[in-house]
């Protein structure tokens, strides 16, 4: 059966498009190095984690830009875009001058202005900028009552309306209650060893954190909300990656977050402003053997069409990449193994489904890269820079691994942390931007045959101006693709929150059919393929921008 399996696998990727990829990152201008503790040797945890990117546009001239999360002594760098796909680092003229331990980033219109906002997490407390739609941001952090005291580490972030009342809330995923000033040496303890090398400290050993909630007050201030809403209900938990999205197919948005070494949690949307956390009962929580993971990063799609979101979640080396089928909106299935993602397993950040030869069916691509420089400095047989893979999904539930013909792009290996897919040039095709740690990001752009696609993005009215929890389905070529606009994801970044959507052969989409946020749906048919589509809630009217 093995062998029929591995045939029938073989000769799927065998008879697929041409794929290939090249790193542009250099002539795009993207240049900056990641500063993010040691190069050779990490003092501590925090130094591990790296940051992450997201892809939006800023300033409003409808081409995406770039934002990416640094270290100290160095502030983030935001790109602009300069319409034809080349990017100056402008960060300092549009505000964007807080330096220390940046970590993830989520991008939403916060007050509905029109202008996407930027929220970033840190070591020690987060930040929000407001877009001021004039090419600048303002630090609101402490005007909006969020914490600006104390010592805190958010790492993962997502934006989401869960009380649908049209106003975009804040999660943050926090990790460990960490003192810089008596960090654990190197070697003190168990926790403090790996495979017989002394190495930073923990995360056992270590406090774990705890999530947080912020209800958006609709005055520009928020309010801490994350005990009355039932999310210090799991207490501490080493939270890193966190994603928002329908995975019940019920309306209200929910949260995932991927925990290192304890379990992962998955909140579900009671519909009263309320979460009840059922990671453990949907499946979620544990691999298939029910043990514990050190999980990173996560990635949200419809990978088999059976009409309900599923999720992809990076572990550490040693551990295959999780795939938690959704088979009915109320319980997972771990088909990692079986779906092909078992044969490597290596130290696994940022995530991404996304299309890559535009047949419908979402692939998967993944960033690795180990925490430990000093590995190749040993004789474990693991390497600190790791290969970034890239998985065709065959259309039938598996997988397969098509890095080594998928371009010299994916050929170096990498330190990498944050990964971040959207559309930087106009041509209705994702690149991919890989943050690389102490090292400069990478710029991933397909240059294979195309067929046809389209891409749509979606304005709100009465919901959330950014439309993040809408849900999308389109129907073309006898074939239903459904995509939510998810915020979050992927290690620490934001994607581009435009929808991508690969047709095949067919030139039109029979059906597009969205329900927004705030719960009202519609529907448009017989759109053309390849351009991208503007849809407003509330509105029949259809823009459209070739490719």
């Amino acid at each position: 059966m093995r062998l029929f399996l591995l045939v029938a696998v073989l000769a799927a990727a065998a008879e697929a498009p041409t794929v290939r990829f090249i790193d542009i990152a250099a002539q795009a201008g993207l240049t900056v190095a990641n500063t993010f503790g040691g190069k050779e040797k990490k003092a501590s945890i925090l130094e591990s984690t790296g940051t992450g990117a997201a892809i939006f546009d800023f300033d409003g001239d409808g081409a995406n830009d770039i934002f990416i999360a640094n270290g100290p002594p160095s502030r983030s760098e935001l790109y602009r875009n300069d319409g034809a796909g080349h990017f100056t680092e402008v960060g300092a003229q549009a505000g964007l001058t807080r330096t220390g331990w940046a970590q993830a980033t989520c991008v939403g219109d916060i007050d509905n202005d029109g202008h996407p906002d930027l929220f970033v997490t840190y070591y020690g407390h987060n930040t929000l900028y407001r877009n001021l739609g004039n090419g600048k941001f303002q630090d609101i952090t402490a005007r909006a009552g969020l914490p600006v005291t104390g010592t805190r580490w958010g790492s993962g972030c997502a934006l989401i309306d869960y009380d649908r009342d049209g106003r975009l809330d804040i999660f943050v995923a926090n990790y460990v209650d960490l003192d810089l000033a008596h960090v654990p040496k190197p070697g003190s303890s168990k926790s403090c060893e790996w495979k017989g090398m002394a190495v930073w400290c923990g995360p056992h050993g270590l406090l774990a954190g705890r999530n947080a909630l912020y209800h958006n007050n609709g005055d520009g201030t928020f309010t801490d909300v994350s005990e009355k809403a039932g999310i210090l209900a799991p207490e501490r938990c080493y939270g890193l990656g966190a994603v928002t999205a329908d995975f019940d197919n019920d309306g209200w948005p929910d949260i995932y977050v991927a925990c290192d070494q304890t379990p992962s949690l998955l909140y579900r949307n009671r519909h009263d402003g309320t979460f009840e956390e059922r990671g453990d009962a949907a499946g979620v929580a544990y691999n298939a053997d029910g043990a514990l993971q050190a999980g990173m990063g996560i990635a949200v799609a419809d990978y088999d069409g059976n009409g309900f979101l599923d999720i992809a979640k990076t572990n550490f080396s040693g551990d295959r990449p999780s795939l938690f089928r959704n088979q009915d909106g109320s319980f997972f299935e771990d088909v990692s193994e079986m779906a092909g993602l078992g044969r490597n397993q290596l130290l696994g950040w940022g995530i991404a489904f996304l299309d890559v030869d535009e047949d419908g069916w979402p692939d998967l691509v993944m960033a690795n890269g180990h925490v430990y420089p000093e590995i190749d400095r040993s004789a474990i047989g693991e390497t600190y820079r790791q290969k970034t893979l890239l998985y065709r999904n065959l259309g039938n539930g598996r997988f397969a691994d098509i890095t080594e013909s998928a371009g010299p792009g994916f050929a170096p290996p990498r330190p990498s942390r944050g990964l971040a897919i959207g559309d930087l040039d106009g041509d209705g095709r994702p690149e991919i931007v890989i943050v690389n740690m102490n090292d400069r990001p990478t710029l991933l752009k397909n240059i294979g045959p195309r067929q046809n696609a389209i891409a749509i993005t979606l304005t709100g009215t009465k919901s959330n101006r950014s439309a993040i929890g809408a849900r999308c389905v389109v129907e073309a070529g006898g074939r239903k693709q459904i995509a939510d606009v998810v915020s979050g994801g992927s290690y620490f970044s934001q994607n581009s929150l435009t929808l991508y959507f690969g047709l095949g052969k067919s030139e039109k989409v029979d059906r597009i059919e969205v329900r927004w946020p705030a719960g009202e749906t519609q529907a448009w048919s017989n759109v053309a393929a390849n351009g991208t589509v503007g849809l407003t809630e509330g509105s029949a009217k259809v823009t459209v921008r070739e490719f």
